[in-house]
């Protein structure tokens, strides 16, 4: 073998053990999705043929768990800001071939959900980024139906890390805790239902909360 052909065939096998070293954590996440998306179709007492809303989705790979779950006869509205995120939910969408999710594009204000479309509501990891969550929390309550449920979960303040851009100032580092949040919220309507301190699981390296919520029933 030549030189130049053994430093390739090096090159291709340290890519190919490099992605066979990765594929673990992928599944890991994929897994980690899965249970949690699995505890959080209870928590919000969801069943399949419902509409869910999901705020902020990211990939949207939450998105996709909760859109398998509601099944075809149900409904999930995944929403973000950035172009980018809005085209990797889509494409999460398009490989699952669900044809139950409309991506949303939302704004800096409003959730641009149309009124009294969903069941329940959460959002992962993104009420403390919310420049305007007054503006929000109200624009989820009124996507909400009577009876409808909102999931808030989120970490609390990490006070050695700097505010994201535009947060408003009582958010005390970076994150937010769940009293905030729960003020913000209830101010629109919504009643505090109850609050899971570690979410997930107990015990995490980076714990997480859940605070869930109710839109009055008529």
């Amino acid at each position: 073998m030549t030189y130049s052909r053994r430093i390739i065939a090096i090159a291709i096998a340290a890519l190919v053990a490099g992605t066979f070293a990765q594929t673990p954590g992928h599944a890991q996440r994929g897994a980690q999705a899965t249970s949690e998306a699995a505890r959080l179709f209870e928590t919000l007492e969801l069943q399949p043929g419902m509409t869910v809303g999901e705020i902020g989705a990211g990939g949207g790979r939450m998105t996709v768990e909760i859109a398998k779950r509601v099944g075809p006869a149900g409904h999930v509205y995944s929403t973000e800001l950035d172009q980018a995120r809005l085209r990797d939910i889509r494409d999460a969408v398009s490989r699952e071939q669900l044809a139950n999710v409309t991506v949303v594009e939302a704004g800096e204000r409003s959730t641009n959900l149309p009124d009294a479309c969903c069941d329940a509501i959460f959002m992962r990891d993104v009420y403390h980024h919310f420049t305007h969550p007054t503006e929000i929390a109200r624009s989820v309550w009124a996507a909400l139906k009577p009876g409808g449920r909102l999931a808030v979960i989120d970490f609390p303040p990490r006070r050695a890390s700097p505010l994201p851009d535009g947060v408003p100032s009582n958010r005390a580092g970076h994150g937010i805790s769940s009293d905030v949040i729960v003020e913000e919220v209830t101010a629109t309507g919504l009643s505090l239902a109850h609050t899971i301190p570690e979410w997930p699981e107990p015990s995490q390296r980076n714990p997480m909360f859940l605070v869930l919520f109710r839109k009055a029933a008529p």
